[in-house]
């Protein structure tokens, strides 16, 4: 996987790596990957394909296990969709290991009018501060919009949505909301990841009075 410089996405990544939104704070993530393989991604490619391959030669209700949200698991496309979703959340967050993901922790949706509508709800604060922030020329949802369908064609797409684990990235305390989309182009061979989190600012104030207090206790032990 090659992650892909384009000039359209970096300000929107720019502002969305956080937003201040009074009650909460908006982390955003929106980058695009080519789905051409080399080096590690061709050995964990391999590698995973093999395993999903001998998960259901193994499993007795491999025939219920075949069908999943990125397609029949017998055939190699379906397993190859898989394997671009998992290799694009390893580049994204190293530092956790996403190689036992499975299809059944992927969604596939209906379309990109649904996706559009869920994210302009939760974004709706976001918008607000992307106003202040760059006039009212355009909309927030105007200009990401935009920039998304001339980078993958998004009507063109296969989408994928991610279900949290509370293991990954995604299962830490104090976020009111996520979402996790994979825009996939099987014709122009890219992915694109668009993910945010709203992180409460009252679980942060508490968090830091609860290491405050801490920090106190053991000052009043050392004295």
């Amino acid at each position: 996987m090659k992650y892909l410089d384009v000039i359209g996405l970096q300000k929107l990544q720019s502002f969305m790596q956080n937003v201040d939104c009074s009650d909460y704070a908006v982390e955003g993530i929106l980058e695009a990957y080519s789905c051409k393989l080399a080096g590690n991604d061709k050995k964990l490619s391999r590698s995973l394909d093999q395993e999903v391959a001998h998960d259901l030669s193994v499993s007795p209700e491999g025939v219920v296990l075949s069908a999943s949200p990125v397609g029949p698991l017998t055939e190699a496309g379906s397993r190859r969709t898989l394997i671009y979703l998992l290799l694009t959340m390893q580049h994204i967050y190293p530092d956790y290991d996403f190689s036992l993901l499975r299809a059944h922790n992927f969604s596939k949706e209906t379309g990109p009018d649904k996706v559009k509508a869920n994210v302009d709800t939760l974004l709706l604060e976001t918008t607000k501060a992307w106003a202040v922030e760059n006039g009212k020329d355009s909309t927030f949802s105007d200009d990401l919009w935009s920039a998304v369908d001339e980078v993958i064609s998004m009507y063109e797409c296969d989408i994928y949505s991610y279900n949290p684990d509370e293991s990954d990235p995604f299962g830490e305390d104090g976020y009111i909301w996520s979402f996790n989309y994979f825009f996939y182009n099987k014709k122009l061979k890219r992915i694109l990841y668009f993910s945010c989190r709203a992180k409460s600012k009252a679980y942060e104030e508490s968090d830091d009075q609860d290491d405050s207090d801490e920090g106190d206790r053991f000052f009043s032990m050392d004295m």
